[in-house]
């Protein structure tokens, strides 16, 4: 104890400034992962699988595969709709989250929701994520025809609007990559559970190679807008 009270005053500085330094560091990698709220309904919850089968364990097994200094948060509630969404984006914009994927849609298309409905609502939870400063990628679903071609046209639409007016990253269709073999009963019976809303595992699988790109896009977006500090600051505070 008494040698270190010892060491000369000089070195006593050179090393507190190292260690403010290292402190630095520290910080800056940590600040360097991406977190991305993924805001969704029971396709990005993951309904009906395993845990680790799911969108968002899939997504980000797929991120660090390729080195993305990211992490994804699972914001999926099952049976949410745009609504849904739109009343818990506020809590969901923690301070910690720099990004996010909204996925929302499919169940306003179950319940026969007015597309301009739908549209205020995502058109809320763009709003708040633009207030935030936080970079969106928006993944849209495409409406049956079962209501009509004009409730399919309006609902298709809005996030290619949206998406253009807030100037988001766009992903069209969730289901396209299941579909990209053209034959769907072949694929809704090697890719969706039996229940022909949700994706099994290897569909999920198909999704996220298809989703992936963009994501990287999302991150790399959201590292290009976010301030850059002046090498050394607060170091001697």
């Amino acid at each position: 104890m008494r040698r270190s009270a010892e060491v000369p005053k000089a070195y006593g500085l050179l090393r507190n400034t190292r260690n403010a330094g290292l402190v630095a560091v520290l910080a800056g990698a940590a600040q360097a992962e991406t977190v991305i709220a993924a805001l969704g309904d029971s396709l990005t919850q993951g309904y009906g699988l395993p845990q680790e089968q799911g969108l968002v364990p899939q997504l980000q097994e797929w991120l660090d595969a390729r080195g993305a200094e990211a992490r994804v948060l699972n914001a999926g509630v099952s049976g949410d709709t745009t609504a849904g969404g739109l009343s818990r984006v506020e809590w969901t914009l923690t301070d910690e989250v720099d990004a996010m994927i909204v996925a929302l849609g499919g169940n306003d298309i179950l319940r026969g929701i007015d597309p301009a409905v739908s549209r205020d609502n995502i058109d809320g939870i763009l709003g708040a994520a633009e207030a935030a400063e936080v970079e969106v990628l928006l993944v849209g679903v495409e409406a049956p025809g079962n209501y009509g071609a004009d409730y399919k046209a309006a609902f298709d639409r809005l996030y290619v609007d949206l998406s253009e007016e807030y100037g988001t990253l766009l992903v069209e269709s969730f289901f396209a990559p299941l579909e990209a073999s053209g034959d769907r009963d072949t694929a809704m019976q090697a890719y969706m559970q039996p229940d022909g809303l949700h994706p099994n595992a290897a569909g999920v699988e198909l999704i996220v190679e298809a989703l992936g790109p963009s994501v990287l896009e999302l991150i790399d977006r959201t590292e290009s807008s976010a301030p850059v500090e002046e090498a050394g600051a607060g170091a001697g505070q």
